[in-house]
């Protein structure tokens, strides 16, 4: 495993181009400002009249619409959502991709997937940040970074690994360390750089991060209330402490988590957490699930549904926004508020 650093990095092959950012949500905001800080030339890509415009004037930029962009940049970052790059790109970006420009990505579906295909001669990398963007920058204005994933898929001008450096040391990545997915190696030796990440990254947010623990935490809180328990400290046990607990995961690991807690929750944590999570019942269902995103169906399934409209995800949205998990936490976080 290759990891960069602060001295593994120059902003040689960056400082003179100019950078367009395609999108100002969460990640977009956050990387836009960090190199405009860092000293790089940035403007920003967007749908003129759309809600993110005034907001990146307010933030002394240069708005563009996307064509618009893309014709005055050498480095395009894509950071508007997976399920609309490969319209936007085939209207906006593609017809105006000069040869030897650079096409940045920070998440890999749409190229892993082929929804998007570069013409040869560019250069297509991917600085994938591991944290949300309030995060990034959050961290950034305090000095540091936080950890992120380099990958190359093409180098037409020699240069896109040190381009993508550049990029990731003016937004303080370096500081903390990015990760060469291209010298990065498991068992399957012929994945992809840019795959590694696509894969991984979607499997980690339906397995555990976003899917799982979602499930597991509205679970606990239904049986303790359907066992008669108030609603409010059912909130307390499942939801509102898994904060501590996966912040001493966080620094220290499941072990250290375990030292940190009392014998009792460890005990106790040790012996009933294994029948909660039967592996042999979950495992076959996680491998399942890598199998259909390394095959593309849940890409296709994804696809499918942003295109007709999210009606399933709106409908899970509404029966699930309003559960009473949802609404008691809302009512007791407000205590929390300075």
């Amino acid at each position: 495993m290759k990891i960069y650093r602060e001295n593994d990095s120059t902003y040689e092959k960056i400082q003179n181009k100019v950078i367009a950012v395609i999108g100002y949500g969460s990640q977009g905001d956050a990387q836009a400002n960090m190199m405009k800080d860092s000293g790089l030339n940035v403007i920003i890509g967007l749908r003129k009249g759309g809600r993110s415009w005034q907001k990146a004037m307010d933030d002394a930029f240069e708005v563009y619409e996307v064509s618009e962009a893309t014709k005055k940049a050498d480095v395009i970052q894509v950071l508007i959502p997976d399920e609309i790059q490969q319209v936007v790109y085939e209207k906006s970006i593609l017809p105006n991709l000069a040869e030897g420009k650079v096409l940045c990505f920070s998440h890999g579906f749409n190229i892993s997937y082929k929804r998007i295909v570069p013409p040869k001669n560019v250069d297509v990398i991917m600085i994938a940040p591991k944290s949300p963007g309030p995060s990034e920058r959050k961290v950034y204005l305090e000095g540091f970074g936080v950890p992120a994933l380099l990958a190359v898929h093409q180098d037409y001008s020699g240069n896109a690994k040190n381009i993508g450096l550049g990029m990731a040391k003016a937004m303080h990545f370096t500081r903390a360390g990015v990760i060469d997915l291209n010298s990065l190696e498991g068992s399957k030796k012929d994945i992809a750089p840019f795959d590694k990440e696509t894969f991984t990254d979607l499997f980690g947010e339906q397995s555990v991060l976003c899917g799982g623990v979602a499930e597991l935490i509205q679970s606990g809180f239904e049986v303790m209330v359907e066992a008669g328990y108030p609603p409010e400290m059912a909130y307390f046990e499942v939801s509102h402490e898994l904060k501590l607990i996966t912040d001493l995961i966080y620094k220290g690991g499941i072990e250290q988590m375990y030292e940190k807690v009392s014998n009792t929750a460890e005990f106790g944590g040790r012996t009933r957490g294994k029948k909660v999570i039967d592996r042999s019942v979950v495992k076959p269902v996680m491998h399942q699930m890598m199998k259909d995103i390394e095959a593309g169906d849940f890409a296709k399934e994804w696809m499918d549904e942003a295109n007709s409209g999210m009606p399933k995800l709106k409908e899970m949205r509404k029966n699930e926004g309003g559960n009473q998990l949802q609404t008691v936490g809302d009512e007791l976080r407000k205590l929390f508020v300075k």
